[in-house]
């Protein structure tokens, strides 16, 4: 990514806020999100496409758990190392994200690092800063070595704002 504020090739880690229904017909804007945002940070097309189905299972795991009427929000983080994903719902106190089956297994498989569980709006990016109970997923999807740079130093243009 491009800084706009230092050095014209360090990268910055820029970040994308987006709340959903957790209706079927609303989920896929993350997958899609998803997707353009490793598309535009030159992820290759198995790795756009491990991301699609990891972030479209974790949605789907925390949809089946979340409060009525309440959205799905997820907080996307792209910078120099990778791409971290932050999803979560409100729910019921005491609700933890179902770690078991196959869902779960296609998530750990399809990303580098996956965290799972209980929080707070007050723990969790783009929260409101209340106790009221949510439960997350973060994965995370390193870039490959090649494509990564260290703050300050040379790299490929990735902004997302192409």
């Amino acid at each position: 990514m491009v800084d706009t504020t230092g050095g014209a090739s360090a990268r910055r880690t820029e970040r994308l806020e987006l709340r959903v229904p957790t209706s079927r017909t609303q989920l896929p804007a993350v997958r899609a999100m998803t997707g353009d945002l490793a598309m535009r940070m030159d992820f290759d097309l198995d790795a756009v496409e491990d991301l699609r189905l990891a972030v479209d299972e974790a949605s789907a795991t925390l949809a089946a758990i979340a409060q009525p009427g309440t959205p799905l929000v997820t907080v996307f983080e792209a910078g120099p190392e990778g791409l971290e994903i932050h999803a979560w719902v409100s729910t019921a106190a005491g609700t933890d994200v179902p770690r078991d089956g196959f869902g779960w297994a296609v998530i750990a498989a399809l990303v580098d690092s996956v965290e799972a569980g209980p929080s707070t709006q007050a723990d969790v990016p783009a929260g409101d800063g209340s106790d009221g109970p949510v439960a997350s997923i973060t994965l995370t999807k390193e870039l490959p070595p090649a494509l990564r740079t260290a703050p300050g130093g040379g790299g490929a243009d990735l902004s997302v704002a192409r």
